[in-house]
């Protein structure tokens, strides 16, 4: 019996300890949130701990993406425009290239309700939706095991729409090979027969350990991010924009790829436009992209979230001379606000600047100092109600 006492002490010494520490550390990244949400780091795209940390901050708005986000180093970026809150609040940019909304809904899923009633926001590359098969590669590199793991084993969706998402997820099965468990676990709730749903159950103790040892683990790399590689604490200052003098000067400013030599391209010989129109509308109409941006949509209902949904224009010019006439273009304008409004989410898709060629980078998905100017005064209005 004295040791029997003894033991239990200790281990509830133990537990009381970690408590602590956990504490501990929620309260250091919730102190810095104002250093690191601006940064854009493989660690808060993999993990979740700063992900939660903008989340909980009232003065930060959350925004997940690809590329565009991270180019070009522009002031007018939206994480550097709104580094020190001129008009109340930060940017905390998520994301890497490639990523696409079946990554995106993973980390919806995974934070929960961290995300209850939170303004964030979500910027969409429209090539995703134009084409049959969308390039896997960018999932891959995107993949993160924890937000898998904790989408499948909490409890902020559903099981009928965990269901449909790990049946996507098993599409991808390179992410999966290096880890069984998951695996196993998705086909369970892919499968929807009675005995795999009980299987998934029995299993569902072990996913929360899982989980639990992904979240020491976040922490404590997010301890080490903090005190070796954070930059110092930006000072926070509120100033009035003039957004119609911004967009102006960004307007009058030079390409990003002005005097560079342009490699050549598969489009430099102008196609007959409307030429191809055929295949663009297929890629339009089969796009899977189109079910994974439905999911994601799902996934913020669920979780009572309050998002904006972005989307950059298509970029006329290049599709004009590659033979994609503006009326087959308007399919993919039309087709995106009918589904987000579905939800009742806002949608912006800047098709006004479909023919403009100084908002967005010359044949890239990625905005100009024009472009960014006009996403950074939607945000803020988005922001401010």
């Amino acid at each position: 019996m004295p040791h029997t006492f003894a033991a239990v002490i200790a281990l509830g010494l133990a537990a009381v300890t970690l408590f602590a520490a956990h504490r501990v550390l929620i309260h250091i990244e919730h102190a810095t949130i104002a250093s690191t949400a601006p940064e854009i780091f493989a660690l808060k795209n993999q993990g979740l701990v700063f992900q939660r940390a903008a989340a909980h901050s009232p003065n930060v708005l959350p925004i997940y993406g690809s590329s565009e986000l991270l180019r070009p180093p522009a002031p007018e970026r939206g994480n550097i425009f709104f580094r020190t809150a001129p008009t109340g609040f930060q940017l905390s940019p998520v994301g890497g290239g490639g990523a696409n909304p079946l990554i995106m809904l993973q980390k919806v899923g995974a934070l929960g309700s961290a995300l209850h009633a939170k303004r964030l926001a979500f910027s969409l590359s429209p090539s995703w939706f134009c084409t049959a098969k969308p390039s896997t590669q960018g999932y891959g590199g995107n993949f993160s095991a924890m937000a898998a793991t904790e989408m499948v084993f909490g409890t902020a969706l559903d099981f009928g729409l965990k269901r449909e998402i790990a049946a996507r997820m098993l599409q991808f099965p390179e992410t999966l090979e290096q880890r069984p468990f998951l695996e196993f676990a998705l086909r369970r709730l892919a499968s929807g027969q009675l005995l795999d749903r009980l299987v998934f159950c029995a299993l569902w103790p072990a996913g929360k350990i899982q989980t639990v040892l992904y979240e020491l683990e976040d922490h404590w790399a997010a301890l080490h991010h903090i005190k070796r590689q954070t930059k110092p604490r930006p000072r926070l200052q509120e100033q009035t924009i003039d957004w119609p003098e911004l967009i102006a000067k960004t307007s009058k400013a030079k390409p990003a790829d002005a005097g560079m030599i342009q490699q050549p391209s598969p489009f430099a010989r102008k196609i007959t436009r409307g030429s191809r129109d055929v295949g663009f509308l297929t890629g339009v109409k089969t796009s899977t992209a189109w079910i994974d941006l439905d999911l994601l949509l799902r996934c913020l209902a669920s979780v009572h979230a309050r998002p904006l949904i972005l989307s950059m224009p298509l970029g006329g010019e290049f599709y004009d001379h590659a033979g994609v006439s503006q009326s087959a273009r308007d399919e993919f304008y039309r087709k995106l606000p009918a589904l987000v409004e579905q939800y009742h989410f806002p949608v912006v898709e800047f098709q006004e600047h479909d023919e403009d060629p100084a908002f967005l980078i010359r044949h890239t998905p990625h905005l100009t100092a024009k472009g960014w100017a006009y996403y950074d005064r939607t945000l803020d209005d988005f922001f401010h109600g």
